[in-house]
């Protein structure tokens, strides 16, 4: 526990008080919470098993969805349970757990969108280097640099917090732990703290959207020299790529890129970066894609057949 910590557990306010809210709040996110794990599996499956998907872009979208899936198990099923219960209550360890969590899978989202961007652009303005400059090998080694580099940025996290003193109040105004809501908990001066989170934290989501928007601006400038029908495909398949990048990096530098403090939106921002984002990303990512669309209900033809066999026979 941290340095001269008197806190064993923090309270959560949650989003109200009211009991008629908690319970539309309830049916909400467990709706939500099945529909992100169905299309995150969805995907996850149809990729491994479709012969037409063992593209990197497939790659890296299945590993998306396996993140996605993760980070939401690791956060939803808390705030739904929650919210059917008078007093809402996590430990000092509990609570440390959620932040490192919460910071990795961000982390490694972040790698993945890049890596994303990189394969795009590869595929488009220099296809004839595609086979080799996006082998296995590569994709192989961006993931285990994902999970190098969500790891060190949640490690950073949790020592920041670990070793603050906590000695009351206890109360965090929020459904779950995150690096603001805890530093206006510590019993000392956080300001020069908040300024390495923003360095770490808002910087970092700053540069690489920065990065992403110009490496896509080039991909959709070289479009020029393609055919109708690939610049089509294209734009599809980049259209989806930017929308995604928008979800997770708006939210996260308006989170991050001021001093510490708390907005009554926070809570908003914060449910729909841990919640509702990962329920989207299977939905943007096949809405869009002939190709998966395709492998998708090919799986599920599959899946049904033997039953109607059964029912007929």
């Amino acid at each position: 526990m941290g340095q001269n910590n008197s806190v064993t557990e923090f309270v959560l306010l949650g989003f109200t008080q009211d009991p008629a809210g908690q319970k539309a709040l309830f049916v909400m996110f467990l709706l939500i919470y099945i529909v992100t794990m169905v299309g995150n599996l969805l995907i996850m499956v149809t990729v491994i098993v479709s012969p037409y998907l063992y593209s990197p872009m497939y790659f890296f979208l299945a590993s998306l969805s396996f993140m996605d899936a993760v980070y939401s198990t690791a956060i939803t099923p808390k705030l739904i349970v929650d919210l059917l219960r008078d007093k809402k209550t996590i430990s000092f360890t509990a609570c440390i757990s959620q932040l490192f969590i919460e910071h990795l899978f961000g982390g490694v989202d972040i790698v993945i969108l890049v890596a994303m961007a990189y394969d795009r652009y590869v595929a488009i303005c220099k296809p004839l280097h595609y086979l080799n400059d996006m082998n296995r090998r590569v994709c192989i080694l961006f993931l285990v640099m994902a999970w190098a580099g969500g790891f060190v940025h949640a490690l950073i996290q949790v020592l920041t917090v670990y070793k603050l003193p906590f000695c009351g109040p206890n109360i965090i105004d929020h459904f779950g732990c995150d690096i603001y809501p805890l530093l206006l908990l510590a019993c000392t001066d956080t300001y020069f703290i908040g300024l390495s989170v923003i360095g770490n934290n808002g910087a970092m989501c700053i540069v690489i959207f920065i990065l992403l928007l110009l490496s896509y601006g080039i991909i959709l400038r070289s479009l020029k020299t393609h055919s109708q029908e690939g610049r089509r495909k294209a734009l599809f398949t980049c259209s989806s790529h930017i929308t995604v990048v928008f979800l997770y990096f708006v939210p996260c530098i308006f989170m991050y890129v001021r001093p510490v403090s708390s907005f009554p939106v926070d809570k908003a921002i914060t449910v729909f970066c841990t919640v509702v984002t990962p329920m989207l990303n299977p939905l943007i990512y096949t809405l869009r894609n002939s190709e998966m669309k395709n492998s998708m209900k090919k799986l599920l033809h599959n899946l049904l057949s033997p039953n109607r066999i059964r029912l007929s026979s």
